[in-house]
């Protein structure tokens, strides 16, 4: 009877010309140092299967990690297959176990199979090097259609990276997924770096494979064809063999590492496996290599930045780490920072930067203003300014960290109504600032004065005291900043000085006891000094002309008869012409007295 699943499977197998079977294997993690790894696992077929043995399937098995006191566990990743659509819960050493990832494949319709991936090395660094059991993983109510074709099967493995400060300087590479054949089979594993390949070496952990099924079965890497016999002969490399301990019971499963020295090349960044079968069904779940490397890793991040209100200057803290790596950094390794692809600045390493360690600097970048207000913020490390390099790294693909920035913008600035004040010498006043500001906008507190925008935005050159401030031109604008969060407002607002009426007084006595000795108009002779005087008596003769230099102080100028004469007490008759265009002439009556 066809279950639901495989109803499903099939549709897609037969009705979608687009469907692939399997998950390519990929780089899943990289380790960069004085790294090697083992692997332990067992299977739950109590025998090879197709032998015609019972089709039974247990769920537990166990398996012993043994590691040497000099070997700190980094990393373990636990892998458990079978038969049919999956069971993701599973226990080790009775801590419940849920698949983080899951991976599937199947020969048709009706043969099926599934692989899960957990992360545990918290639980294995913990625990150590003791016995681990798998349990939970049940698939024994299941697993009869499969037993008539031999593909019922059920296992789990284990893989331990370990740092050890013996090992030369690796890297590590953790690739999995879930591809099969027959009747051939090839992964391409990028990512590599040869620098020296003495002591190379690859490992798998494959499932379904046959002890008894030996057809045209051959594993090679490069073209080169590969084996570990009497373990893993070159005709039967997927047997139900654990490499690292010797074991030959794991039925249908395996766990192999081959030594691939004289099989990979320094320089290297890709290797070829192929896998051919001309019966045999097998599945590739994991895939490790461990290469002789001494490269760095460059990374970097952005660890602060600083944008200021109406300011397209952000200033930015950042750090490039040389982690994940074999060799130092050098120094010079240039940086290039970029807005929405847009270069605005760029820096370099000061030192050489050890492995695992790090250096932090600063830099103010200016945003132009084709850029926006808000961008993607981009720094690159080990980048000329064309996103290419000048150092060989571990991993070239982890050399940018991404930032989105919103420029704070201020507001327009506000026009207040403009102020005019009286001349008081020199086209200059006294301004309240403050007062002035008040009429308008209702803020007493937090308000600064400047005399150029520029000064206003970079908040420089503030007006000292705005409570009497003496324009310098004439008109003259002030510029106003109110704080605000997170931003400011700003407000503008022109001063202005006109010559305003003097004031003529009625009268003076120029008997030369001080106050009113000579005819003082205020605000006459040191605002309008174009001025002219011109001074009449009763009979309207010109008795006295003045100018900004001749005030009158009640003697005669004018006439043969008055000139030089100290004029007698009466009233006299006045004509001020202020020539101003601003201002008629002004006439009148002042009275002389002594």
């Amino acid at each position: 009877m066809i279950r639901v699943t495989q109803l499903i499977l099939l549709f897609f197998l037969f009705y979608n010309p687009t469907t692939v079977l399997g998950q390519d294997v990929e780089l899943y993690q990289q380790f960069n140092g004085r790294y090697d790894y083992t692997a332990i696992g067992n299977t739950l077929n109590l025998a090879e299967n197709g032998t015609g043995a019972d089709c039974i399937i247990s769920t537990e098995s166990s398996a012993t990690l043994s590691l040497n006191a000099n070997q700190t566990i980094v990393a373990a990743y636990l892998y458990w297959a079978g038969s049919d659509t999956g069971d993701y819960n599973v226990s080790l050493n009775n801590n419940p176990v849920t698949a983080e990832r899951t991976f599937s494949d199947a020969l048709d319709a009706n043969r099926v199979f599934f692989a899960a991936f957990a992360d545990v090395t918290t639980l294995v660094q913990s625990i150590g090097s003791d016995e681990y059991t798998l349990s939970d993983l049940d698939i024994q109510s299941i697993i009869s259609p499969y037993c008539p074709t031999g593909t019922n099967f059920a296992g789990w493995a284990i893989t331990i990276i370990y740092e050890d400060d013996n090992l030369p300087l690796n890297q590590l590479n953790v690739y999995d997924g879930l591809q099969s054949v027959p009747d051939i089979l090839t992964i391409t594993l990028d990512n590599l770096n040869v620098l020296d390949n003495e002591n190379a070496k690859i490992g798998f952990i494959a499932w379904e494979g046959d002890r008894s099924l030996a057809v045209n079965e051959q594993l090679t890497i490069n073209g080169n064809i590969i084996g570990n016999p009497p373990l893993n002969p070159i005709n039967n490399a997927f047997n139900g063999t654990n490499s690292f301990t010797g074991a030959s019971d794991l039925y249908n499963m395996d766990i192999d590492v081959y030594n691939i020295q004289n099989n990979i090349s320094i320089g290297d960044t890709s290797a070829t496996i192929q896998l051919t079968s001309g019966q045999d069904f097998v599945m590739i779940n994991n895939i490790i290599t461990v290469l002789n490397s001494q490269l760095p890793d460059a990374t970097i991040s952005l660890d602060n930045y600083i944008v200021e209100c109406g300011n397209r200057n952000i200033e930015i803290e950042y750090t490039v780490n040389n982690f994940n790596s074999t060799d130092v950094l050098p120094n010079n390794t240039p940086i290039t920072f970029y807005a929405n692809e847009i270069i605005v600045g760029q820096s370099a390493t000061l030192n050489t930067i050890e492995i695992n360690e790090s250096e932090t600097n600063s830099i103010v970048l200016t945003i132009p203003e084709t850029v926006g207000e808000d961008f993607i913020l981009t720094l690159s490390v080990d980048d000329i300014g064309d996103n290419s390099g000048i150092v060989v790294e571990t991993n070239e693909d982890n050399n940018t960290f991404e930032q989105t920035i919103n420029l704070l913008v201020a507001p327009p600035i506000e026009t207040l109504p403009e102020t005019l004040l009286c001349d008081e010498g020199f086209n200059s006043a006294t301004f309240n600032l403050n007062e002035i500001f008040q009429q308008s906008i209702n803020i007493n507190n937090n308000v600064a004065f400047y005399t150029s925008l520029l000064d206003l935005q970079n908040q420089e050159n503030e007006i000292f005291d705005p409570t009497a401030y003496n324009n310098i031109t004439n008109p003259e604008t002030i510029y106003a900043r109110v704080e605000s969060d997170p931003c400011y407002d700003s407000y503008s607002f022109d001063v202005l000085v006109e010559n305003c009426p003097p004031y003529i007084p009625d009268g003076f006595s120029p008997n030369n006891d001080g106050p009113n000795d000579w005819f003082n108009i205020q605000g006459l002779y040191d605002i309008f000094e174009n001025h002219k005087l011109l001074i009449y008596n009763r009979y309207g003769t010109l008795i006295f002309e003045g100018d900004n230099s001749k005030p009158w102080d009640g003697q005669a100028n004018r006439g043969i008869n008055n000139l030089g004469k100290i004029l007698p007490v009466g009233t006299y008759y006045y004509v001020l012409h202020l020539n101003d265009p601003n201002y008629k002439s002004m006439a009148g009556w002042v009275y002389l007295n002594y």
